[in-house]
């Protein structure tokens, strides 16, 4: 039953990916947005009763690289699926569905091992700030990518039938650093949380191992892309370059440590 609500979850969303990829080839008609809206929250819930199941399922947290992943693109999933009321980007939908969906079938390779701290509440309120603060970074890697993209195509005058309804480069930009400036913020805060709370947290003084220095990496590389864009006026590939550094940081931070230490070494993080 475990693996058949995976599947599911899987189906639907690569549905829905084709969908996007074939309404990104010409215009969609605004009165299918309440259809295909509606038609997203069926991967989305699917997906939201796996990660219940790898997470909850045996009374206690249970977490690994696989879940990390997944919950990761889940969150970001849902994060669009709201930016998708105001800004059509179809091209973007078709990328973010297949990735949640092929990341749903994750904790099937990695179940995890339980987890037990001394504050149960506040580790969650911890751990949820987190993973918010990896999605939107995840959400805004993409982003990015999708804007060199599409920069790329007009210098070279190829803008295809497929970005027709992709807006303007200067409110993708907007919404690129809107989606950076939260995640700091919420990065802010869990090393905060982290740092104060750690005997509580973690039932240990805070250590200075792997995943700390790559997330506080990570924190100063989105820290100095936003002063940059604030004093420098960056944009463009530098943009990029500091969101994907940033993203890759976070992303090793705890979805790579949880993989190297658990796949590869055979033990929890």
């Amino acid at each position: 039953m475990d693996i058949l609500l995976h599947l599911l979850a899987l189906a639907c969303y690569l549905l829905l990916g084709v969908h996007f990829w074939r309404s990104s080839r010409g215009a969609t008609p605004s009165s299918s947005l309440w259809i295909e809206q509606l038609a997203c929250l069926v991967p989305l819930a699917l997906h939201a009763a796996v990660l219940q199941q790898a997470l909850f399922s045996s009374g206690v947290l249970r977490f690994g690289w696989g879940a990390a992943a997944s919950l990761t693109l889940w969150i970001a999933a849902v994060v669009y699926w709201l930016e998708h009321w105001q800004n059509r980007l179809a091209m973007l939908q078709m990328m973010v569905l297949p990735s949640a969906g092929i990341a749903s079938l994750l904790p099937l390779a990695s179940p995890g091992s339980p987890i037990a701290y001394a504050q149960p509440g506040l580790f969650t309120a911890h751990f949820l700030v987190a993973m918010l603060a990896y999605a939107l970074a995840t959400m805004a890697a993409l982003h990015a990518l999708l804007m060199a993209y599409v920069e790329k195509r007009l210098h070279e005058r190829r803008f295809s039938r497929v970005l027709e309804g992709v807006p303007p480069l200067l409110a993708m930009e907007s919404l690129l650093f809107r989606l950076i400036a939260v995640s700091f913020a919420l990065l802010t805060l869990t090393l905060i949380s982290g740092v104060v709370f750690s005997e509580e947290l973690f039932g240990r003084a805070l250590r200075l191992d792997h995943k700390t220095i790559f997330a506080l990496a990570s924190w100063v590389i989105f820290g100095v892309l936003l002063a940059g864009r604030q004093w420098r006026g960056w944009r463009g590939r530098t943009a990029l370059h500091w969101t994907l550094a940033g993203f890759l940081s976070l992303l090793l931070a705890y979805v790579g440590t949880h993989f190297v230490l658990e796949t590869l070494l055979g033990r929890s993080a």
